[in-house]
């Protein structure tokens, strides 16, 4: 069977680190993808550093694309009408090849009309530009990634590990995904509707911040972890403890143990076949109903559904062994 062919097209002003993503993650697939490099015109390509690259492929191996990842360029390359060579290489995509952008990369998608009537998004600092320029597209500007069907947008920078991984994810199951994520030591799983961090800082580790108390939850999750339960493990005021954990987070201890509880949960849907309400109860939700409540409000659909998407299919070793009868 081929291996699913993504080609990467590097633009004059591409990002490196964006520019490898797609590389470094499809690539830890075992063998489930080939990732290929062109660009617009076959030539080497001025980045967003001090350097240009030399890329293997021109233009033409885009015909032969299953999906295509546009990686963000320098703002200074930003453009809202596409180079002829650009508009071209684009023009030989086959209809229906997946596309995804990483960051800026959505620009020329825009360009090329083909976010027009989308969801999409990108980096939060570019929202009121990229609107002006492509009021035809339904920006949504303060998530990680947005999956549109064929058509796959993310923010910024290491958002595009998370679009890569949603996608692997999304082709192969969750088991495979993770396997990637380890092999690439990045978290296996951030949802895309999580918030851009938004001039968030990141808090220096200290004795008092929150994050032991954040990692004895997650070990606990299958018990009752109330705002007073949490405060105590981390030696702290109810108002102290909670407002830290604002800060280190972006969120309140509540929102966040349902975040963390809904990630186990999936993490056991795609990975064994438990039933939703023994789930339910491993997890910290009160039962089935709970989690089905909480899964649909996050993602918009069942467990049961969510299992059929997203749980990769048994190798033969894997199959339960028949009994003679």
């Amino acid at each position: 069977m081929r291996a699913h062919r993504v080609v990467v097209l590097a633009l004059e002003g591409v990002y490196p680190f964006e520019l490898g993503i797609p590389g470094r993650v499809f690539g830890a697939a075992d063998g489930r993808y080939e990732v290929l490099t062109c660009s617009a015109d076959g030539r080497p390509v001025r980045c967003g550093a001090d350097f240009s690259i030399t890329v293997e492929h021109g233009p033409e191996v885009l015909r032969t694309a299953d999906t295509v990842v546009v990686p963000s360029i320098a703002p200074d390359y930003v453009r809202s009408e596409l180079p002829e060579a650009v508009s071209a290489a684009l023009a030989m995509i086959r209809p229906g090849t997946r596309m995804v952008s990483i960051c800026t990369g959505a620009y020329v998608l825009a360009a090329a009309g083909l976010l027009d009537g989308r969801t999409a998004t990108t980096h939060w600092q570019l929202t009121g530009d990229f609107r002006r320029r492509f009021p035809k597209v339904r920006l949504t500007p303060d998530v990680l990634f947005v999956d549109d069907g064929d058509v796959l947008t993310s923010s910024g920078a290491a958002s595009g590990i998370d679009v890569c991984l949603h996608v692997v994810r999304a082709d192969h199951g969750g088991a495979l995904a993770n396997h990637v994520a380890r092999k690439c030591v990045v978290p296996p799983f951030r949802d895309g509707g999580q918030a851009q961090y938004v001039e968030q800082p990141v808090p220096a580790p200290t004795a008092t911040g929150t994050a032991a108390t954040q990692q004895w939850a997650l070990e606990h999750l299958d018990e009752p972890l109330t705002l007073t339960r949490l405060a105590r493990h981390a030696g702290m005021s109810l108002r102290t403890f909670n407002r830290r954990f604002r800060d280190e987070t972006g969120l309140s201890p509540g929102r966040w143990l349902i975040q963390q509880r809904l990630l186990r949960a999936r993490q056991l849907l795609e990975t064994s076949d438990l039933p939703v309400d023994l789930i339910a109860g491993q997890v910290g939700f009160a039962g089935g109903a709970s989690l089905r409540q909480h899964l649909h409000a996050a993602i918009g659909v069942s467990p049961q559904a969510y299992r059929r998407t997203f749980r990769a299919p048994r190798t033969a070793e894997e199959q339960p062994a028949a009994h003679a009868g």
